[in-house]
């Protein structure tokens, strides 16, 4: 059977199973979970995938989101040993295991990687961080301390995720697009990209930038406004830099009280200015 025959019969299964809701698990059915997630594992399926007809340029794989769903019914309480403790969790998301031909740099302190998810060759996972089921994190990443990159949300070649960040992911609904970050974008710290949020390549988030559905950016270099809709998320375009700003409340006892609400801002493009300041995360790697 092809790669992609065995993944055409995978999903079918996947869908299935999910349906029916049985209140056993088979042997059988376990070990198409197994399977599952030994793909997510590889790389070889994702909770999105990149898509250029779309409007994002991405399109969510609902049937890899049930999938991991499905890891969740299955697998019951058990201790899993491992890292610098004594942990109780599903049966089915044990700790990801790596080797020194895995080519991922762990630091020690703490950090862990929930099984079920990519880490491509060369990510850096300085500690405590974490990274959740379904996730996808590709070659060259760094992952800073405190760093949390959440179940679904994927992250392209040679980001940096700064101290503190968190990448919110989004598990459920299984149809909705999960959070994206692109090749190449620098995350500030204390940052956060929430709700399904795309980031495109190459795009500079400034410490302290919270990214959502419910928030619009100001671009004061295009003279526009970004925002979600109803059908689409928040897209952040390549190589925007984007602050933390704010903006006056205009009536009511907001005016009358000197009040302003947070807003992110983006204030340029990415030129060699901005390159020169972040080529430093090189060193680090």
């Amino acid at each position: 059977m092809s790669a992609a025959a065995e993944v055409s019969s995978l999903e079918q299964s996947i869908e299935q199973l999910y349906e029916e809701k049985p209140s056993t698990y088979s042997d059988e059915q376990k070990e198409l979970f197994f399977r599952f997630r030994e793909l997510l594992n590889r790389g070889a399926i994702r909770a999105a995938e990149r898509e250029p007809s779309q409007p994002t340029g991405w399109r969510v794989n609902a049937w890899v989101k049930k999938g991991i769903l499905l890891g969740f019914r299955i697998g019951g309480i058990a201790e899993i040993h491992g890292g610098l403790g004594q942990f109780f969790d599903k049966s089915t998301y044990p700790l990801k295991q790596f080797t020194v031909a895995s080519g991922v740099r762990i630091v020690p302190g703490g950090s862990s990687i929930r099984d079920g998810c990519y880490v491509g060759r060369g990510v850096t996972c300085m500690p405590p961080m974490y990274i959740n089921a379904g996730a996808y994190v590709d070659d060259g990443t760094m992952v800073d301390s405190h760093a949390l990159i959440g179940s679904c949300a994927q992250v392209g070649r040679n980001c940096h995720i700064s101290a503190a960040s968190q990448l919110g992911g989004v598990l459920e609904p299984v149809g909705a697009l999960p959070v994206i970050v692109e090749d190449d974008v620098l995350i500030g710290g204390n940052c956060g990209v929430y709700e399904g949020t795309v980031v495109k390549s190459r795009a500079v988030l400034g410490s302290g930038t919270i990214l959502n559905r419910s928030t619009p950016v100001y671009d004061l270099v295009r003279e526009t406004v970004h925002r979600a809709t109803q059908d689409s998320p928040l897209v952040i375009p390549e190589e925007a830099v984007v602050v933390a700003g704010s903006r006056k409340v205009n009536s009511g006892p907001g005016k009358e009280w000197g009040i302003s609400l947070y807003t992110p801002v983006i204030v340029k493009y990415r030129d060699s200015g901005t390159d020169a300041k972040i080529q430093l995360e090189d060193l680090l790697r």
